[in-house]
């Protein structure tokens, strides 16, 4: 599976904003945009004019990169989204909550969205008692997603467990910190998703 191999930060410097990528190194002064808060490269500080493309590309670019998803994919979504009823940009981001690696980040069983999907590829989370290695698998309305027994005991969900309840969940998750269990109440909704992102920006920008 294609997947982005770069370093996290440059993303967040190019975006002007802490996408939270790298986990507790983000919320530290050690946080590169902390001590460069201006794009990476030869013309980094530069002002470039500011026209209604590049704010649309950049919102979508934004998107992106905060759920870790190549341009192909993030486009699908955006396709399917486009077909449902509703507003695209809503239907787009709820998609994008629903996958498995964002319900565990959000759970907080993942210090973040990368840490989660290597979770999920090593078979450490199963949903509605079943294995699920695959990130991307989006998660239905009373949907169980849980932590395999045998893995429970596996430093990083010791540390989540004793730390589940620090980070915010979203009120169409449920969480058991006790059991490393999450119940999918509903669907989300935009008022639900607290993702810094402009989706009508990138409607406009794919609706070109």
């Amino acid at each position: 599976m294609a997947r982005y191999t770069g370093a996290d930060c440059k993303l967040c410097r190019r975006e002007k904003m802490k996408l939270f990528l790298k986990g507790s190194k983000c919320e530290g002064p050690k946080c590169p945009i902390e001590i460069r808060p201006y794009p990476p490269g030869e013309h980094g500080r530069g002002r470039p004019k500011e026209t209604e493309y590049l704010l649309q590309l950049r919102e979508k670019q934004k998107a992106r990169r905060i759920y870790g998803v190549l341009e192909r994919q993030f486009h699908n979504y955006y396709v399917e989204a486009n077909r449902q009823q509703g507003k695209t940009g809503e239907n787009m981001l709820a998609l994008l909550e629903r996958r498995l690696d964002n319900v565990v980040y959000r759970a907080g069983f993942a210090k973040s969205r990368d840490m989660a999907r290597q979770l999920i590829r090593h078979g450490h989370i199963r949903v509605n008692g079943r294995k699920v290695n695959i990130p991307s698998a989006l998660v239905g309305e009373s949907d169980i997603v849980d932590v395999k027994p045998k893995s429970l005991e596996m430093v990083p969900f010791q540390v989540a467990k004793a730390e589940v309840g620090d980070r915010p969940v979203p009120a169409w998750l449920g969480v058991d910190g006790e059991k490393m269990r999450v119940f999918v109440h509903s669907m989300p909704v935009r008022q639900q998703i607290d993702a810094p992102i402009q989706e009508q920006l990138i409607v406009e920008y794919y609706s070109k």
